[in-house]
C-alpha cells in the first residue's frame, strides 16, 4: 500500500534536467521526483529518471535507461525494453541508475575510439 501523507499534500520535490555534453557522450539526463516531508523526513511516493541520447538508442523517444514507477511497479526502461525492478528505496534506485548512465556512457565513448 502507497505511503499517504497525513495531509494528503504529495508536491514535487525535484525535476532536474542536465545536458551532458556531446564530447562526454551526449544526451539528456533527467529526474522528476514527487513525495512529500513528515516530521522531517522526506518520503518518494513517485519518481522518474531518465537518461536520453537518441544518437544511443532512437526508440523509446531516445531514452535509453530509465527507472520510474508509474503503471503501479517499478521497472527498468534499457533500450526499449521493459522489466519489473526490486525496490528497497529511491536513493537506492536513484545510485543504480547514476551507475548504470556512467557504464553505458562510458562504453559508447569506448566504442568510437
Amino acid at each position: 500500500m502507497p505511503l499517504k501523507p497525513k495531509n494528503n499534500v504529495v508536491v514535487l520535490l525535484e525535476r532536474e534536467r542536465f545536458e551532458i555534453k556531446p564530447k562526454s557522450g551526449g544526451g539528456l539526463l533527467s529526474y522528476e521526483v514527487w513525495g512529500f516531508v513528515e516530521k522531517g523526513k522526506t518520503v518518494v511516493t513517485r519518481y522518474n529518471l531518465a537518461y536520453i541520447n537518441p544518437r544511443i538508442h532512437v526508440g523509446d523517444n531516445g531514452r535509453v535507461l530509465g527507472f520510474d514507477n508509474a503503471h503501479g511497479f517499478h521497472h527498468r526502461h534499457h533500450m526499449g525494453a521493459i522489466e519489473p525492478v526490486e525496490f528497497t528505496s529511491y536513493e537506492a534506485t536513484l545510485e543504480r541508475f547514476q551507475r548504470e548512465v556512467t557504464s553505458i556512457i562510458r562504453d559508447a565513448n569506448e566504442r568510437k575510439t
